[in-house]
């Protein structure tokens, strides 16, 4: 079975609900990202804008709660179901870093995997 499901995204915070908690208490932020650039395929540049959602748990959820909207953010994640039931997809952000003005700073919150220093 593949295992990679990784995504890097770099979007505007279009909206986002207030932070709430899970029944088993962990922090959960939803959101929507709306993302717009110019990508090559097929040999040509295609125009690219879409609005996908994004939901945030734990450390994460709570530091994007303070962020405003129509903040630039460079979003790393997977995806996965957006419901439990369903089969529509979000981005699970684990990490995120603001981007006005400083593309190349250190990710504000990042999730920490077993091994991994960060």
């Amino acid at each position: 079975m593949p295992a990679e499901n990784r995504l890097t995204l770099d979007a505007t915070l279009a909206s986002r609900d207030p932070l709430r908690y899970t029944p088993a208490g962990l922090p959960a932020l939803d959101c929507t990202l709306r993302h717009a650039s110019q990508q090559l395929e097929a040999g040509g540049a295609r125009k690219v804008e879409c609005e996908l959602a994004a939901l945030a748990f734990g450390e994460v959820a709570k530091a994007l709660a303070d962020v405003a909207p129509g903040t630039i953010l460079r979003c790393e994640g997977f995806l996965a179901r957006r419901w439990r039931t369903g089969i529509s997809v979000a981005l699970h952000i684990t990490q995120y870093t603001e981007l006005k003005g400083n593309e190349h700073a250190a990710p504000r919150w990042k999730r920490q995997r077993e091994g991994q220093q960060g």
